[in-house]
């Protein structure tokens, strides 16, 4: 009797676990799809009405579920719940068909984002222009609250493939994370230009203000006299914010670019967008970016910078600008081989006040560069930075390391996006470890600039960049100092000579007393060269303009002249004996020598 006794007992026991846990997941379930249908009926604006809908269809299954679960066998009993879970789905049908929630969770995300889209970004535009609170819309923006920037990605491969390559995009033409990010941009820099938020300086002046205030106060009455006093000093702070209210500067600008964006002005666009470019597109980088970049100028004094009179005597050979590329951006030429003379080095870097000077010295001529840059749609916002290490002094010059380093870090954080290339011809290799060193100052997008050519390769690395007639002669090109005969708008012709194969290059001449000029390179040079003139008349002999001869380096283009005392030709031949394709860069004139006489 006890065995069957506990027998029973023990079926009871299980019968009561299983009644209890089919009740549990019963009620789980409901509560679960009780939830989807409010969350539903939230996405159709019918929160309320169908929350208590929800509410009482959890009741009426309860109510069910119990009633079912009373009087049942084991087995018969999970056919009822099954039966009551159909009733109850079936239910939930109907009400889920009323509320719209019959798609799946992916649609019903996909037709709410499609549905909101278009509203929350005309919301975001207003709002960013108009509404005080632009700041915390921005913030929203950036963290990529909108569902349109979740499909914009702005990983460092669409960076590169976008528009940043073209200085001078039009907004239209930009991506869409692009755009939103440059009129957040305008936004912020609106509202800190209007509320007078743009320099941190005279915020940190009243709080010291206040800081002083605080520390004076000893006991409760000295407390109460001050509180009076420091009321006052609010008062009067309050009364300069007034006034300082009444004056404020619409027409700030940089680099002759206004900075208020309701000015309209295109060329704000372009100028913000390289601040956001250096910050990799988020705004509030940006823009304490160029609260920094107004601040530092204001401190040092680079506005009025070009009027200085900064020039030393060999200043000019250090750094100068000749010429532009191919896109029409001016080159810079840096040389750092004047340093290897102990005497410059020490006239440049000696002293401290040596260094500053020089310094400021550089910024002032890029300064007057940048001053002439256009930055409206369709000009040329940026330069060509060419460094020259030929005869460098090695990296044991210490001021000079310290020099070079710190002007790095100037030019990155206060003239952001200005340099297209940065180009380094014939670099030793001490320099190679020398930028492993300073690599890890630099952001990631100064260094994809950087373009190091060894000695030997110099001129068809530069020729990548920049035309042969733009090109001075001591790097290869065609350019010479005042040159009387010929100027760059003299386009330069190029013929290639294969692996050992000759070519010519022919200057006809057939009238008789002309001036013939040729200016004439060679990429690599190691090449076997003549000239010679050849008459039209078959019966004539054939005059050597220049012996041939081997050339195995040559510094300077080759130039010369005839006279031609009857019609003809001057041929140059250029033979190329090695294994290697030669690049041969020339261009003439003829000049009628009876027409200027007259």
């Amino acid at each position: 009797m006890d065995v069957n006794e506990k027998k029973d007992d023990t079926k009871k026991a299980e019968t009561e676990v299983k009644k209890n846990m089919s009740e549990n997941v019963e009620k789980e379930e409901i509560v679960s799809k009780t939830e989807d249908a409010k969350v539903a009926a939230e996405a159709n604006g019918d929160h309320i009405k169908h929350a208590k809908d929800g509410e009482n269809a959890k009741d009426d299954a309860d109510a069910n579920a119990k009633t079912t679960n009373v009087s049942l066998p084991i087995s018969d009993k999970e056919n009822g719940v099954e039966n009551a879970k159909d009733d109850k789905n079936a239910k939930d049908d109907e009400n889920a068909k009323t509320t719209n929630v019959s798609l799946p969770i992916s649609d019903k995300e996909n037709a709410v984002e499609n549905g909101m889209e278009n509203v929350k970004e005309s919301e975001k535009i207003d709002e960013c222009l108009s509404n005080e609170n632009g700041n915390e819309i921005a913030t929203k923006i950036e963290k990529g609250e909108s569902s349109s920037s979740s499909s914009s990605p702005t990983n460092a491969k669409d960076r590169d493939s976008s528009l940043i390559s073209d200085e001078n995009a039009f907004v239209a033409d930009l991506k869409e994370y692009e755009k939103r990010a440059l009129l957040d941009l305008k936004s912020k820099l609106e509202e800190a230009i209007l509320t007078h938020k743009l320099f941190k300086k005279a915020k940190n002046n009243e709080e010291k203000i206040e800081e002083e205030s605080s520390d004076k106060i000893t006991d409760e009455n000295e407390k109460q006299d001050i509180v009076v006093d420091k009321g006052k000093e609010k008062i009067i702070v309050t009364e300069k914010d007034d006034k300082a209210d009444e004056e404020v500067d619409k027409d700030i600008a940089l680099w002759g670019v206004p900075l208020l964006p309701s000015k309209g002005d295109s060329a704000t666009d372009i100028l913000l967008f390289k601040f956001l470019v250096a910050r990799d597109f988020k705004p509030n980088d940006a823009l304490d970016m160029l609260r920094n970049t107004l601040e530092w100028r204001k401190e040092n004094k680079i506005d009025p910078i070009t009027e200085e009179e900064l020039s030393e005597s060999f200043y000019d050979t250090v750094g100068y600008m000749k010429g532009s590329d191919r896109e029409g951006h001016p080159v810079c030429y840096n040389v750092y081989g004047v340093f290897d003379d102990e005497a410059m080095y020490n006239k440049a870097f000696g002293t401290e006040a040596n260094r500053e000077k020089f310094l400021r010295w550089r910024l002032q001529l890029l300064e007057k560069e940048i001053r002439k840059l256009d930055f409206r749609h369709g000009g040329v916002s940026k330069l060509l930075q060419i460094n020259d290490l030929k005869n460098a002094p090695g990296p044991s010059r210490r001021d000079l390391r310290l020099a070079t380093k710190r002007a790095v870090g100037i030019l990155q954080d206060n003239y952001p996006e200005f340099v297209s290339r940065n180009i380094f011809i014939n670099v030793p290799f001490w320099y190679y470890a020398f930028n492993a060193i300073l690599s890890p100052f630099l952001t990631q997008r100064t260094k994809s600039k950087f373009v190091f050519s060894r000695p030997s390769r110099v001129t068809e690395t530069l020729l990548k960049y920049i035309a042969a007639e733009e090109i001075p002669i001591i790097y290869g090109g065609l350019q010479r100092e005042s040159d009387p005969d010929f100027s760059t708008q003299d386009a330069a012709s190029e013929v290639n000579v294969k692996a050992g194969a000759t070519e010519t290059v022919e200057i006809h001449a057939p009238e008789v007393g002309n001036s013939l000029m040729w200016d004439l390179t060679i990429v690599g040079w190691d090449v076997n060269y003549k000239e010679e003139f050849v008459p039209t008349d078959e019966a004539s002999y054939t005059v050597i303009v220049k012996k041939g001869r081997k050339i195995n380096w040559q510094h300077e283009s080759i130039r010369n002249t005839f006279v031609n005392k009857e019609p003809g030709k001057v041929v140059i031949t250029i033979e190329n004996s090695i294994f290697k394709k030669k690049r041969v860069l020339y261009r003439y004139k003829i000049k009628n020598n009876h027409a200027s006489a007259s």
